[in-house]
Order: structure tokens, then C-alpha cells, then sequence
């Protein structure tokens, strides 16, 4: 018997095809199963005797987004102010939504945001009648978390659960000490008389200076006094007894919380659920429906928005938000000045809501949004609304409009300009043995971080940020009807929170967005408003197909996303990356 020797060839190439035809299936198969979840978008419904579940994970912004970045390849999934207010408008009058359940989880936002959060708990237990029940667990309860749960009429908490009462407190990083050593050095030019602009400190200073101490402690002291305040109002609690609790350190556990009457009582979570379903009469809490309420608010808005962009909508409320850039992700002046552009010609919008949470930037793309404010509000008013900050930048757009609101904790003013070039030439030769040399036709031709900037170099500069300055002064003093010598006096880069700002004359009244939007329609005579929300809210198909997979009735229960999803969300979201002359906040706020 003799053995055929058998071609490569000959195995290869059947092979080859074999392997392609079976992928091909399976790329068929998997796409037409993608493809039907995609166009199949699940129907949202809300059964009787629902309870709608309030946790607030993560950042909260201004309008939901759910999407994949672009530019960062990264993940965005935050929750939106305007969804929660509109979510709880529309629970209240929702006959199949019997209360509320809060438990708060990491919520990251300002307490301005945080302010009209609870506003809105309380409208929705005052004008509905029905219950609003929150719950305590985890390590720690912080202060800003307590904040806005301290508005519902039931406070509880599990026994073991630290308590954060202490009030509030920064600490700055300040790098002139590691600089030295470095030999770097920072140029810093600010405006002629900017001391409040304290930014840059930190770069040539190893402390606060008094000017910045002084508007640290002023707007922490003014955040102190509204939290307390309405915290007073809601837990019957002498403001002099709140203060007593935190310089004590007397409450720092649950047990401690309800001895001095910040919350209810200690309870055990399926105690709490169990008094939940007392409320509704529901004897197995088996038997309990709970809706997700940050997916309940974002339906309810995704809804009202799809009609007022149908319609011929007479309100629109732009939303600028972030670092104030010129063009990418962020406040972009390429996008905002098309929005507002938009709105200003078309005849049946007849008053603009310009929402402003940013603390500044680029002084060209502010200077460019503040034109487009300007045109606009001198053919239809323009009525600003301030988030959790509006500063610098973020001020300088807001100065052209009719009218100003923000909360007692908004963070605004920083009416100021800086500008920092390092100076790394003595760092790199001491430190790494590099050295420059240069040629040029003209004295300033070379200007470069790697030689120190001459007398008359710095000079140069120092005039253009003056120049700048100066400018900004001007626009203040035409949009608030002041003098500049009057803008002067409280500019300087101070920073101002809301009731302060009201005092000085940079805003005209304290509220919120609804209370803008209140004001713009009324001030408009529009009997019948329709609103609608710039940028356009739309989600991706991705998204609806991830909440395919949830059960948002069992979110109580700990049954959500499958672990395989999960898992690849997590990772998406570790991709996630933070993204000339500046008009900024003199700080970077984490909330």
C-alpha cells in the first residue's frame, strides 16, 4: 500500500473557504439579531401603584446624555437637571406614581443644582400629596448627599452608616516650593489690579493671599448659611443648633443623626421597603413596582421634546455648559452662536432662556457668544438662568441679557483675565544638560518657553491682558447699566455667590431655571407656551438597545444590567478623558 502524498494547496484553499463561509454566518446571524433589537425599541410603560426609585449616580448635568464621545472615545452618561424638574412635574400629576424612594449614591453636581433638586422634591409631596421617603446606607452619607434627601418628609438611615455634618472646607495645592526645585518657573500676568483673580497663585505662591482667603471663606460662609438654611426650615432645626452639631463633631453616625433630629429613625432596608408598601397597601413587597426615576424623567422629557420640536415651539432654553472653548467637546462658541442665531430668527420663538453652567475659557469664544446674545436680545429678550457656576468667561456671556437669574449658591462673578507662560529653559539645561540658541530677523521674533521673557516681552503682554480687561469692564457696564468705574469696583476677579452678586448688581433676582422660564413667558404674554431645548435631545440607538436588557421594575431589588453588559460598560467608561489668553474661574470645582 502506498502512501499519496497529499497537496497544501489542496487542504488550504477548501479550508480558506470553509472558514469564510462560517464567519460570514455568523456575522449575518449576529447582525440581524443587533439589528432586530435596534428596530424594535422597547415600549416604556409605568404600572399602577408604581414607585419610582431616585438614586442620582454620578454626575448631574444639565440635559442628559447618553453617548459615545467621539473625540475621547470614551462613554457620557449622566443625568439632566431639566429631566429630573420635569420628571417630578410630571409624577405629580402621574395617578400610577404613588411616591417617591431616594436613595442617593455618589450624586456629583453643585449645590445650586443640588438646591433645585430639592425644590422640586418639595413641589412634588406639596402639590401631589404624595409621599416622598428617603434612605440612608452605605459607608458614609455626605453632607451634600443629606442636603438634598433632608427635603423629603421621611428621613431614615441604616445603623452602621457613617454621617458626614461638618460643614464645609477647601484646601488649595499650591506648586511654587516643587517649581524651585525644578528650576521651572512660571510668568504669570493678570490684569493691572486682577488680585482676586486667583488662579495662578498657586504657581508663584506657597499660601493664599488675603484677597484670596477673604472671597474663599465669603462664598464657602454663603454655601454654609443656604444649606443650613433650608435644612432649618425643612427638619425643624435652629440654624445656631446646626452650627452647634457641626463644630462639635457631634453627629457622626446614623444613631447620632436621628439623637439630634436630622433624620427620623434607624432602620434595617427591608424594614424600609416594608414601609413602603404599607403606604400603598401592598402586603408582599414581592408585589412592589419600581421604576427607575432618572429613566422615568428622561422618557417623560425625551416625549415632551420630540412633540416641541414637531411643533411650532414660542420658548427656547439654550444650554451652555462646560469650558468655554471655540470649537470640540465643551461650551463651543462654533455651536452655541449657531443656536442662539437660530433662535433669533425664527419668528416663532419669541423669548430665549439662555442656561449658563460654565466657568469660562477662551476669551475669543466667549467674546464671540457674547455677540450673539447681544443680537439676539435686542430683537427678543434673552433671560440668563446660572447653574451651579457662571464665571469669568461664563459671566462675560451672560452680561447682554434682560435679565439675570441665579441661585443664592451660584457661583459667579470672576470678572478678570490671566495668562501663565512657563519658563522651562533653566529647568531642561540644569536637569537634562539641554541648551538653545536662536536666529531671527527682528528682536521678538523668537518667542519661546524655553527663554525668559524680557522686560519689554512681558510688557507686551501684560498690555493685551489688560486690553482684554478692560474690555470685559465695558461690556459689564453696558449690560448691568453701570459705569465701568462702578464694574471696577466689584470686578478685580472676585468671585461672588448668588446673594452677594444680587447685592453688588450682577444679577437681578434669585431662582432657578423654572423660575426663568416662569418669568421669560410671562414677560413674553405667550398664554400657551410650547419649550424646547437646545442642542436637540436625541439618544443614540445603542442606548435604547442597553435598556432593552433592564428590568427597572427589580432596581430596588438589585436585579439590573446583565454582568456581561456591565462589565463592558465599565471598561467603555475607564476609556472616558477629561478634555491664548484665558477669562477663567480662579478654581477648579469637583463637586
Amino acid at each position: 500500500m502506498t502512501n499519496k502524498k497529499v497537496s497544501f494547496w489542496r487542504v488550504f484553499w477548501p479550508s480558506l473557504i470553509a472558514g469564510v463561509v462560517i464567519i460570514t454566518i455568523i456575522i449575518v446571524l449576529f447582525a440581524g439579531a443587533i439589528g432586530s433589537l435596534l428596530s424594535s425599541t422597547p415600549v416604556y410603560s409605568v404600572k399602577d401603584k408604581t414607585i419610582l426609585h431616585l438614586q442620582l449616580k454620578g454626575q448631574i448635568g444639565e440635559i442628559s446624555k447618553n453617548e459615545i464621545s467621539l473625540n475621547s472615545f470614551g462613554m457620557i452618561n449622566r443625568t439632566g437637571l431639566a429631566d429630573l424638574l420635569y420628571g417630578f412635574e410630571k409624577a405629580a400629576k402621574d395617578d400610577q406614581i404613588k411616591g417617591v424612594f431616594i436613595e442617593l449614591n455618589g450624586a456629583r453636581c453643585g449645590y445650586s443644582t443640588a438646591t433645585e433638586i430639592r425644590n422640586a422634591i418639595k413641589n412634588f409631596e406639596k402639590e401631589s400629596g404624595k409621599f416622598v421617603v428617603a434612605y440612608h446606607s452605605g459607608e458614609v452619607v455626605s453632607l451634600k448627599q443629606y442636603y438634598i434627601a433632608s427635603a423629603a418628609s421621611e428621613n431614615y438611615g441604616f445603623h452602621s452608616t457613617m454621617f458626614e455634618f461638618l460643614g464645609l472646607g477647601t484646601e488649595l495645592m499650591f506648586y511654587k516650593g516643587m517649581f524651585d526645585k525644578l528650576d521651572l518657573e512660571m510668568q504669570v500676568i493678570r490684569g493691572s489690579n486682577n488680585d482676586f483673580k486667583s488662579a495662578v497663585e498657586p504657581y508663584f505662591l506657597t499660601e493664599m493671599s488675603d484677597s484670596s482667603r477673604l472671597q474663599l471663606q465669603t462664598y464657602l460662609d454663603n454655601i454654609w448659611t443656604a444649606v443650613k438654611t433650608n435644612i432649618s426650615a425643612d427638619r425643624g432645626i435652629s440654624i445656631a443648633q446646626l452650627d452647634h452639631i457641626a463644630d462639635s463633631g457631634l453627629v457622626r453616625r446614623i444613631g447620632q443623626a436621628v439623637e439630634y433630629k436630622l433624620i427620623d429613625g434607624v432602620k434595617y432596608r427591608d424594614e424600609v421597603i416594608q414601609l413602603l408598601a404599607d403606604k400603598i397597601d401592598i402586603k408582599n413587597t414581592d408585589d412592589l413596582n419600581f421604576k427607575g426615576f432618572e429613566k422615568y424623567a428622561q422618557k417623560k422629557f425625551e416625549a415632551q421634546q420630540k412633540i416641541a420640536h414637531v411643533k411650532k415651539a414660542n420658548v427656547a432654553v439654550i444650554v451652555a455648559e462646560g469650558n468655554v472653548i471655540v470649537e470640540g467637546e465643551g461650551l463651543a462658541s462654533k455651536n452655541i452662536t449657531k443656536l442662539l442665531r437660530d433662535a433669533r430668527k425664527d419668528d416663532d420663538i419669541k423669548t430665549i432662556v439662555f442656561r449658563i453652567n460654565s466657568p469660562g475659557g477662551s476669551a475669543l469664544a466667549s467674546d464671540e457668544i457674547w455677540r450673539e446674545v447681544k443680537l439676539a436680545n435686542e430683537k427678543k429678550k434673552v433671560i440668563v438662568s446660572m447653574g451651579d457656576v457662571a464665571a469669568s468667561g461664563g459671566y462675560y456671556i451672560a452680561a447682554p441679557a434682560s435679565k439675570i437669574f441665579a441661585e443664592e449658591t451660584t457661583i459667579t462673578g470672576s470678572i478678570g483675565v490671566f495668562g501663565v507662560i512657563p519658563y522651562t529653559g533653566k529647568m531642561l539645561e540644569n536637569k537634562l544638560g539641554l541648551s538653545f540658541d536662536r536666529v531671527s530677523t527682528n528682536q521678538h521674533a523668537v518667542l519661546s518657553t524655553n527663554q525668559k521673557l524680557s522686560e519689554k516681552e512681558f510688557s507686551m503682554v501684560q498690555e493685551e491682558v489688560d486690553h482684554i480687561y478692560a474690555s470685559f469692564l465695558k461690556v459689564v457696564a453696558e449690560g448691568r447699566g453701570m459705569t465701568v468705574e462702578q464694574v471696577n469696583a466689584i470686578a478685580r476677579g472676585r468671585v461672588w455667590t448668588g446673594i452677594d452678586a444680587l447685592r453688588v448688581g450682577l444679577i437681578d433676582t434669585l431662582g432657578g431655571i423654572q423660575d426663568a422660564i416662569a418669568y421669560a413667558v410671562k414677560d413674553a404674554g405667550i398664554k400657551n407656551p410650547i419649550v424646547r431645548y437646545y442642542p436637540k435631545v436625541e439618544k443614540e440607538a445603542w442606548v435604547e438597545l442597553i435598556e432593552s436588557f433592564e428590568e427597572e421594575e427589580n432596581t430596588v431589588k438589585g436585579n439590573v444590567i446583565p454582568a456581561e453588559l456591565t462589565e463592558m460598560y465599565k471598561r467603555i467608561k475607564q476609556v472616558e478623558q477629561m478634555s491664548g489668553i484665558q477669562a477663567r474661574l480662579p478654581y477648579e470645582l469637583i463637586w
